[in-house]
C-alpha cells in the first residue's frame, strides 16, 4: 500500500506517555509484540519512548525520526499504523494553516504474564511463532509460585455494600490497557435465542469472559455469525459450558476450510476502492434501507416489520436453519427475509425461503447492497421472461376487432408492467421508512 505523502518530513511531533511501564516491558516488546508488528514498528516504539527524555518547548520535525531510524517516511508511517492497530500508540493531529503537527501518546504494553490473558493477542502469537516456541514462552512468562491451601479471600460484595444501583454492575478494578476488540459492540441476542431453542442455558455459555473470547475470535478469523454459532456448539461440554481451547480450534478449522490456508498473520489492511465504500450520507430511501439492513440482526428486522412485536420462535428457527445451512451473511439474510415477505404477502414461507437462499448462496452474495441489486435483477428477468413467453390461445373468431380496442389493450399491458415496477420500488421504500421509525423508537427508549 502506498503511504507516500501521508505525513511530511517538516511536520512536527511531540511524544507523551501516561501510566506506568511494566518492569519487564522490554521482554514483552521483544518476544511477544515484535513477532506480530515487525522490527520497524518495534524500533519506532523504542525510539519514541526514548524521545521522552528529550522533549523541548519547540516541536521536533519528522526529520528527527528519519535520521534516528535511517528509514524513509512512508516506512515510518506504516510502522506507526501497526503500533496504533495493536494498541501501543494513540495519534492526535493538530491542523493549522501553516502545517500539521502530531502528538504521539504511547500506550503501555501488556506485561509478559498479562499478554497471554488476552486471547486474541495470544492466538495471533501462536500462529506467528508456532506451537513449540509459543508454549515455551507461555510457560516461562506465566510461571506462578505454588500456593497451598484453599483460597478464602473475601470478595468485594461480601465486605462492602453500596446504595447506588448504577454501581452494582461495574468492575472493581480495570486494566489500564484497552482491549483490541470490544464485546459490547457485538449483538449476542441472536446467539442467546439459538441456545434457548436448544434448551441450553445461555447465561452459562455467554459469560463476560466467553463473550470477549467470542468477539476476539470473530475478529481474528473474520467469521460470520452462523460460523461462530457452529464453533460454540462444537465446543460445548456435557455440563453446557464452553471449552475455550476447543472453541478456538473450531474457529481456526473454519478459517482453514473457508480460506484454504493455515497460517494466520497480521497483514496491512488494503484500502477499498471508492465504489465499494459504504454510503455515509444516504440520499435515497433505498440507500437508507441498505444501511439499516447492513447493521441490524434478522431478529430485529422481523420485529420492526411486525410493528415492534416479538419475533416468533418458529420464524426464528426457520431463519436460523436456512442461514446456517446456506451460509448467508446476516445482511444478505436480512434482504432475503424482506424480499420473501414482500413476495408472499408478509408470510415467511420456509419452502420459498430455502429455494431462494440456495440460489443466493451460489451467487456468493456478501452485502445487503449486492443482495438487493441481485433480487431486483432476478425479478426483472422473471417478468421479462413471463412477458415474452408464447401465449397459446384458442383460435379467434373471424369477428373484426376495432383498432381502438387493440390500442387500449396494449396501453393497459404497458401500464400494468410499469405499475409492477413502481409498486416494487414503493414496497422497498415503505420498508425503509418502517425500519427507521422503529429503530428511532428503540433508541429513544434506551
Amino acid at each position: 500500500m502506498n503511504h507516500i505523502g501521508k505525513i511530511l518530513p517538516i511536520e512536527g511531533y511531540r511524544v507523551l506517555f501516561k501510566g506506568n511501564l511494566p518492569v519487564d516491558y522490554a521482554k514483552s516488546l521483544t518476544h511477544l509484540y515484535q513477532p506480530l508488528i515487525g522490527i520497524q514498528a518495534y524500533s519506532l516504539y523504542q525510539t519514541l519512548m526514548n524521545e521522552l527524555e528529550f522533549q523541548h518547548e519547540s516541536v521536533q520535525t519528522h526529520h528527527t525520526i528519519m535520521n534516528y531510524m535511517n528509514l524513509p517516511l512512508d516506512d515510518i508511517y506504516r510502522a506507526r499504523l501497526k503500533l496504533e492497530g495493536i494498541g501501543l500508540l494513540k495519534t492526535y493531529q493538530n491542523q493549522t494553516d501553516e502545517q500539521n503537527s502530531y502528538i504521539y501518546e504511547l500506550q503501555s504494553p501488556f506485561s509478559p504474564a498479562n499478554f497471554f490473558t488476552d486471547e486474541m493477542l495470544a492466538q495471533l502469537l501462536y500462529h506467528h511463532i508456532g506451537e513449540t516456541k509459543f508454549e515455551l514462552l507461555k510457560e516461562h512468562y506465566t510461571q506462578h509460585e505454588k500456593r497451598e491451601g484453599t483460597n478464602i479471600t473475601a470478595s468485594f460484595s461480601e465486605v462492602f455494600q453500596t446504595f447506588q444501583p448504577y454501581l452494582e454492575g461495574m468492575e472493581v478494578a480495570k486494566d489500564q490497557h484497552e482491549s483490541i476488540t470490544d464485546s459490547a459492540a457485538i449483538d449476542f441476542t441472536w446467539m442467546e435465542q439459538m441456545l434457548k431453542q436448544r434448551m441450553i442455558p445461555a447465561n452459562r455459555v455467554l459469560t463476560p469472559a466467553n463473550k470477549k473470547l467470542i468477539s476476539q475470535m470473530m475478529t481474528l478469523y473474520d467469521l460470520a455469525t452462523y460460523e461462530v454459532e457452529k464453533s460454540v456448539l462444537w465446543a460445548l461440554t456435557d455440563e453446557n459450558t464452553l471449552n475455550r481451547n476447543e472453541f478456538k480450534e473450531a474457529c481456526h478449522d473454519l478459517f482453514k476450510n473457508k480460506h484454504n490456508q493455515i497460517n494466520i498473520k497480521l497483514t496491512e489492511k488494503e484500502e477499498h476502492p471508492i465504489n465499494e465504500k459504504p454510503v455515509s450520507n444516504p440520499t435515497t430511501k433505498e440507500e437508507q434501507l441498505i444501511i439499516e439492513l447492513e447493521k441490524i440482526s434478522p431478529k430485529q428486522l422481523l420485529e420492526d416489520l411486525s410493528s415492534g412485536g416479538q419475533a416468533s420462535a418458529q420464524d426464528m428457527k426457520v431463519i436460523r436453519e436456512v442461514m446456517t445451512t446456506q451460509g448467508l451473511p446476516s445482511p444478505v439474510m436480512n434482504v432475503l427475509i424482506h424480499y420473501v415477505l414482500l413476495q408472499s404477502n408478509m408470510k415467511l414461507s420456509r419452502a420459498y425461503l430455502e429455494k431462494i437462499a440456495s440460489h443466493w448462496s451460489r451467487a456468493n452474495l456478501k452485502t445487503a447492497k449486492e443482495a438487493m441489486a441481485f433480487a431486483k435483477s432476478e425479478k426483472d428477468r422473471y417478468q421479462k421472461g413471463k412477458a415474452n413467453k408464447p401465449n397459446y390461445k384458442k383460435p379467434q373468431s373471424n369477428e373484426v376487432v376495432p383498432d381502438w380496442f387493440k390500442e387500449r389493450k396494449k396501453k393497459k399491458q404497458q401500464t400494468n408492467s410499469t405499475q409492477d415496477n413502481t409498486d416494487s420500488q414503493q414496497e422497498w421504500e415503505e420498508t425503509a421508512t418502517l425500519l427507521r421509525k422503529y429503530s428511532k423508537k428503540k433508541n429513544n427508549h434506551l
